[in-house]
Order: C-alpha cells, then structure tokens, then sequence
C-alpha cells in the first residue's frame, strides 16, 4: 500500500482565551491518498478550516501527529516545513489573494520565480502557460486581476496553485464568493484536475459541491461524526 500523502493521527486543537478554552478538534484520524478526491463538510464552527490548515502545515495541532508523505512534521524545523508547504502543497481559499499590480501571468509564475530551486525563464513559460491552458485562462494572461471577474481571478488562483506541481490541493471555501454559475465552472475544472490525477481536498458547505467527492467526510463540533464513499 502506497504511502498517504497527509495523515493525521489522533489530532486535537484547542484554541484559549483568557476566560475560555475552545476544541475545535478532538480525536480526528484521516489519510488522504494519492490522486484521492475528499471532501468535508460540516456547519459553520465545527473545525473544517481549521483541519484544513493543519494539515496544509499552516498551523499545528495541540496534541497528536500530521505525517506528510510519511514524514511526522513535528520533527521539521520551520524552514522545513515552510519547503514542503511551498512545494508540496497548493492551496485554494474564498480570497483569491491574487496581486493587483501583476500580470495574471505574472501571478501565476511567482510560486515559481521564489521556489527553492532556481528555475529557468523558459521553463516558467512553459508551466505558466500550462496551467493557464488547464484552467481556461489563456487570452487572460496579460491582464491584470481587477480586469478580470472573480470567476476568472479563482481561475488564476487555481492555475498558481498547480504551477508548483504539488502533491494536493486544499480547497478552502473556494467557491465562497461566486454565484452559482461561476461557482459550478470552479468545482468542475476541480474535478478535472483529479480526474487527471491531482489529489484534492475540499471543505465546503455546499452539500452539493461534497458529494462530488468519491470520500465524503462530515465534521461536527470538532469531531468527525461520519464517511461515505462511492
């Protein structure tokens, strides 16, 4: 059997105030696989952003274990981290964070131009022009993100994201902001983007969008209640 890309073993998340200790996360075990398409679902507050940004190394459990491609990332050092985040993982949310001042190339081919490795003007081309292409956004290259609608911007978002050739997409809300229409164009490129291999990760409440996932995965006050498969 192959090895997950993210596992999390008995992972739990308390977030304190002075007055007040939250658990966002209690008991939670999850693999994700490679080329596996998941999503969780889940009301508002239960913890599904919040398991998302563990296990996209962008914050850290209270007790228990994350493992990333088998590795148990407590053992890291920020830096080391920093590089699997940056190379391993793409990552999708409601914002678009894209930068008004550049390009919509230009966007796509900054995760490139500060990877860890140097790589080639010609080979940023040629990716950028690829994930471009992947998500439909070609003609929109030398426009600038506020010349483009918010559809497009998550278009954009999305082909940045594959740009590093990471390992899994974590979708957070990604549709948040959209209407439906736009919203269902983004969930399908989504889809095509497994189908081809990519593994995703989706949190939405969209009851719809969860069940294109072939795992299905609901969360309740920090805990998950229960999983269906196709």
């Amino acid at each position: 059997m192959t090895t997950p890309i993210i596992k999390v073993q008995q992972l739990g998340k308390i977030f304190s105030t002075e007055d007040m200790l939250t658990h966002a996360l209690q008991g939670i075990d999850l693999e994700i696989q490679q080329g596996e398409y998941l999503s969780i679902s889940g009301p508002s507050g239960c913890g599904k952003s919040t398991l998302l940004s563990i296990m996209g190394l962008l914050d850290y459990p209270t007790k228990g274990k994350v493992f990333f491609e088998g590795v148990d990332v407590s053992l890291l050092s920020e830096e080391e981290a920093a590089n699997i985040r940056n190379s391993k993982i793409g990552f999708i949310f409601q914002q678009f964070n894209l930068i008004d001042d550049l390009s919509v190339y230009e966007n796509v081919a900054l995760p490139l131009r500060y990877a860890q490795q140097p790589i080639s003007d010609k080979k940023i081309k040629e990716k950028v022009d690829d994930c471009l292409e992947l998500v439909g956004m070609s003609s929109k290259a030398l426009r600038r993100p506020t010349q483009i609608s918010g559809g497009q911007q998550q278009c954009v978002a999305i082909a940045r994201a594959l740009a590093v050739e990471p390992s899994i997409l974590l979708v957070d809300e990604a549709t948040g902001n959209l209407d439906s229409k736009r919203s269902d164009r983004i969930m399908t490129i989504l889809e095509e983007l497994n189908n081809r291999g990519t593994a995703l990760c989706v949190v939405t409440h969209d009851i719809g969008y969860a069940e294109m996932a072939k795992r299905k995965i609901y969360l309740l006050d920090g805990q998950i209640l229960g999983q269906t498969r196709l």
